[in-house]
């Protein structure tokens, strides 16, 4: 006998034990990186938003065993789902609050997208890739969370149309940050994303803009992302 998603009691079972070990590895990774990060324990929020988000629904099939070893797994299409421990630390650094408006730049899997969908009022984001643009709606429809909305665009751009947004995060790294992600940020609003070349040094920056549109940036960890890339066509798909 199976469940409506397909998976044998004992097949949860494994799946609840590996997620467990998940949450634990991500716990051992906060104390280690505390005093880089500010953060020495992952936030009770942030906690139960990852253990409601059924990871191995975000990985490819034949992943599915994979799907809650702490690292970045590949999605195809040279794009990858994030370690665990940086979904958590990003959403964690980004201080939601129930009514925020988030911006997310690079749905990837979605899996980013989902955590957010539990934590804020409403998610918008983009992606490039169109494949993986419509594979994360059928995913996020699947699991009911009906207030994040994907758009198959230019993350460069960001979303005008539904600015301004309280926080703003990016799932691939650019050089530098990109001048509309910065002009859609709410005064008062924050930005978390990886900063630098493909591979080494980028950097996991926290952007703050202050009342006056002022901008301001710590550094946490040093990291490894995919590169922000600039697509040669989209079309725009609301």
């Amino acid at each position: 006998m199976t469940d409506k998603a397909g998976e044998r009691p004992m097949e949860r079972d494994e799946l609840e034990r590996r997620r467990r070990r998940m949450m634990t590895e991500i716990d051992l990774e906060y104390a280690e990186t505390a005093r880089w990060t500010g953060r020495p324990t992952l936030s009770a929020a942030v906690r139960a938003a990852l253990e409601l988000v059924p990871r191995h629904r975000f990985v490819p099939e034949d992943m599915t065993e994979a799907a809650y070893v702490n690292h970045a797994l590949p999605i195809g299409h040279g794009q990858t789902i994030s370690q665990p421990y940086m979904v958590a630390l990003m959403t964690d650094l980004l201080d939601l609050a129930p009514d925020h408006r988030v911006l997310e730049i690079g749905t990837g899997s979605a899996y980013q997208a989902a955590i957010l969908s539990h934590l804020a009022a409403w998610v918008f984001s983009v992606e490039t890739v169109p494949v993986l643009a419509e594979q994360a709606r059928r995913r996020l429809d699947d699991l009911g969370c009906g207030n994040v909305t994907i758009r198959l665009g230019d993350g460069w751009q960001g979303w005008p149309e539904q600015a301004p947004f309280d926080r703003i995060i990016v799932t691939a790294a650019p050089e530098t940050v990109p001048p509309a992600l910065i002009a859609q940020l709410r005064p008062g609003g924050r930005m978390v994303l990886p900063i630098g070349p493909a591979g080494f040094p980028q950097s996991l920056c926290v952007y703050d803009k202050d009342l006056k549109d002022g901008l301001h940036r710590r550094d946490t960890l040093p990291v490894a992302f995919v590169p922000m890339v600039k697509p040669h066509r989209v079309s725009r798909d609301d």
